[in-house]
């Protein structure tokens, strides 16, 4: 049977025969095309999953040696700048003999909310108002 299809091909005209570098060549779809490929994807998943474990490792270290420890001492800066800055307080006049500028808690009209004299945002330790000026 084998023998008959090659007898066949030396009878065809050159034109008609394939060529000889792709007839030593692998097959496309023989078994070790089909290893040879799977073998290459393998590996390429293999890499890849590699080089994410070393770079998740990466970044665990980072996070762990230096975000934490510099999170850590952002904390305590503020803490000290805040910690600070209520101690100024202290040395300040108290609320009520304080200057109240023309310019500071100008109400044209009542809030909605409260006794409508103060703002969304007021805060009893730091702002006040005095209601009985002459202005």
């Amino acid at each position: 049977m084998f023998a008959s299809r090659t007898i066949a091909s030396k009878g065809l005209p050159r034109l008609f025969r394939t060529p000889a570098g792709l007839r030593t060549g692998v097959r496309m779809f023989s078994e070790s095309a089909t290893k040879r490929t799977e073998n290459e994807f393998i590996k390429e998943r293999q890499h890849i999953k590699a080089h994410a474990v070393a770079t998740t490792d990466l970044w665990k270290k980072i996070s762990v040696y230096l975000a934490i420890p510099l999170l850590i001492l952002s904390g305590a800066n503020a803490y000290r700048l805040w910690k600070e800055h209520w101690d100024h307080w202290d040395h300040m006049p108290p609320l009520e003999e304080r200057v109240e500028y023309p310019y500071q808690n100008i109400r044209s009209k009542n809030y909605p909310w409260g006794d409508g004299d103060k703002t969304l945002f007021w805060n009893d330790k730091v702002n006040y108002h005095k209601k009985d000026k002459a202005t």
